[in-house]
């Protein structure tokens, strides 16, 4: 039986969200304010695109994702999950800063520092990040987790959004060494800004879910070629919308070779996961979206 994708993915999306509602502070717990700058910069979210991976990647190694009810799987991984949604959000509260990509708007609203102003919004990532952490320690009093995987995943989450990953990523973008921007160069901030964040989300699934160290690699390849191809089909849509004086593959290489180099990465991320035993489909259906999202003009993720 074929997925149906679209109700599989609005299904997860109402499980991670309702899990987001019950994991951050109400709106009235003091300071108040803060609490408020944290749920606006998590509801109303994208397609919740990183937890949506950490899932699958557990059910990847062995869950069943056809379940109508979330499969045991999905409940054993989904504080991380929703953790590597909170550093997403606290990553765009801070990408958006007028110190760093100065964007007011954000998925058609006013940008966390517009709407509570640069202070307050610093403070709301910085407690979107520490919270997150701290979902993912508590994520071994779950019952089946293996608590000796936390570290582990900690570790790697940590080094997905540090110097080396996500926050280097970002120091490259807006200061690089050297005036020119180079394919390989720009590859590198790609893989690191945005791709390092996904590839973990891979990661931490499959590790939490039980797989094996073969099933972690093959799903840490498809990551890193899933997320190459995301902030690539990114580029291109920027590309259609508002031009922005940032380096991207569009500039760089042309829109239609950007897009062939889509759907190299994302037939390179199936082929990468083939030979894994658990429910993949869902996996499968994620890349193919990110090959549609490189021919649209605007989505939502």
């Amino acid at each position: 039986m074929s997925l149906d994708f679209q109700s599989y993915r609005e299904e997860r999306r109402n499980l991670i969200d309702a899990a987001l509602d019950k994991e951050l502070p109400p709106e009235t717990e003091p300071p108040a304010i803060i609490h408020r700058a944290m749920r606006y910069a998590i509801f109303p979210g994208g397609k919740r695109l990183r937890p949506l991976l950490t899932l699958a990647a557990a059910e990847a190694v062995g869950g069943d994702s056809l379940s109508a009810v979330p499969a045991q799987a999905d409940r054993e991984v989904l504080p991380t999950a929703c953790a590597l949604e909170l550093i997403h959000a606290y990553s765009l509260i801070h990408d958006d800063l007028p110190a760093l990509d100065n964007d007011d708007y954000r998925r058609g609203n006013f940008s966390s520092h517009k709407a509570f102003g640069e202070d307050i919004a610093i403070l709301a990532g910085d407690a979107l990040l520490t919270l997150a952490f701290g979902l993912i320690s508590r994520n071994g009093e779950v019952e089946g987790t293996e608590r000796s995987s936390i570290p582990i995943v900690i570790g790697k989450v940590a080094g997905a959004v540090g110097t080396a990953g996500m926050i280097g990523g970002q120091v490259d973008d807006l200061k690089p060494e050297g005036n020119e921007i180079t394919l390989a160069r720009l590859e590198s901030i790609h893989q690191r800004k945005t791709g390092a964040l996904i590839k973990v989300c891979l990661e931490a699934g499959a590790i939490l879910g039980g797989g094996g160290q073969e099933e972690i690699s093959l799903l840490s390849r498809y990551g890193q070629s899933l997320g190459l191809a995301f902030q690539i089909a990114d580029d291109i849509l920027d590309a259609q919308g508002e031009e922005k004086e940032k380096a991207s593959y569009p500039a760089l290489i042309g829109l239609e070779e950007s897009r062939k180099r889509v759907k190299e990465l994302t037939g390179k991320a199936k082929e990468e996961i083939s030979s894994l035993r658990g429910e993949k489909e869902v996996l499968e259906k994620i890349a193919d979206s990110i090959l549609e999202r490189s021919l649209k003009e605007k989505d939502d993720f």
